[in-house]
């Protein structure tokens, strides 16, 4: 928000771009543009993202994310944008040192290379502490009127924000691929299915997940969660919702050899257990899967 904000002030015509993913979504960058008066462009990839994610080729963070590979897989994907619309350059909110795997200065020029984008990513907030990009030589912008920001404080950030009056967001990321309890659960739903499918990856975020032999159970917490649950069923799903008493909704979805029968009772075993006033003939309603 705050390099597009400088960025525009400099007289740079402005196009944000957002990267949608099973993993992370646009509601901040939808908030964030409307302060700096852009229009935002949503861009999902979310099917090569996760094909990257199950083989990463720089590694992976604290737990199952693959910043560098991911933040290479954004450059290629605007770097293409970028050829085929007639854009000068590419610009990031990153600093320089800000996070230690994914944005310290070799990371940073292993990024340009291997994204096509050598000399090309301006980056407003950390110009003065960075190399000279074609951008500068060719006079789109001018190095002066740029920051020098380095490291992990944002403190200077704050300023900015404050100065330019923009409501300021809190700087925990959005991705859930470093939430260490979503990436033991896919790393377990991998070792299931290899091939798993966005609709596999998405089931996991919601609710309370466990795994039985082959079978993957999610038990809603909620009626938000129960709502997105029920959009996620597919063909041979086993997804139960209680009819004569208050109750969660239960997906379970089986990777190998489970029966139905052992579906079905996994489903009610579960749905007793997170629900109170359990009547002795209980009733349960099994829910169709939705058609695309």
């Amino acid at each position: 928000m705050l390099s597009a904000k400088i960025l525009k002030d400099e007289g740079v015509e402005v196009t944000p771009i957002c990267f949608l993913s099973y993993f992370f979504g646009c509601d901040s960058a939808e908030k964030a543009v409307k302060q700096v008066g852009l229009k935002l462009r949503v861009v999902d990839f979310s099917k090569e993202h996760l094909r990257m994610l199950k083989d990463p080729k720089y590694g992976r963070g604290g737990a199952i994310n693959p910043c560098i590979d991911c933040h290479l897989l954004m450059l290629k994907t605007a770097r293409k944008i970028m050829k085929k619309e007639g854009y000068d350059f590419v610009a990031t909110g990153e600093v320089l040192g800000q996070r230690p795997m994914s944005q310290n200065a070799h990371s940073l020029d292993l990024i340009e290379r291997k994204a096509g984008l050598k000399g090309l990513i301006v980056r407003p907030l950390s110009v003065k502490v960075l190399p000279s990009t074609i951008p500068e030589k060719k006079g789109l912008i001018i190095r002066d009127n740029f920051y020098g920001i380095s490291g992990r404080g944002r403190s200077k950030q704050i300023e900015l924000a404050h100065k330019f009056k923009l409501s300021y967001p809190s700087p925990a990321g959005g991705c859930i691929l470093t939430d260490k309890n979503y990436s033991k659960n896919l790393v377990r739903l991998f070792e299931l299915k290899e091939k798993a499918d966005g609709n596999d990856c998405s089931i996991l975020r919601l609710g309370r997940v466990f795994f039985e032999k082959d079978l993957v159970i999610v038990v809603a917490r909620n009626e938000k969660e129960c709502n997105e649950l029920v959009k996620l069923i597919k063909r041979g799903d086993i997804a139960l919702e209680p009819d004569n008493f208050s109750g969660p909704t239960v997906l379970v979805r089986k990777y190998k050899k489970s029966s139905q029968e052992e579906m079905i009772d996994c489903g009610i075993k579960y749905i007793t257990q997170y629900s109170k006033d359990v009547p002795e003939d209980i009733k349960l309603k099994l829910l169709p899967f939705l058609k695309s």
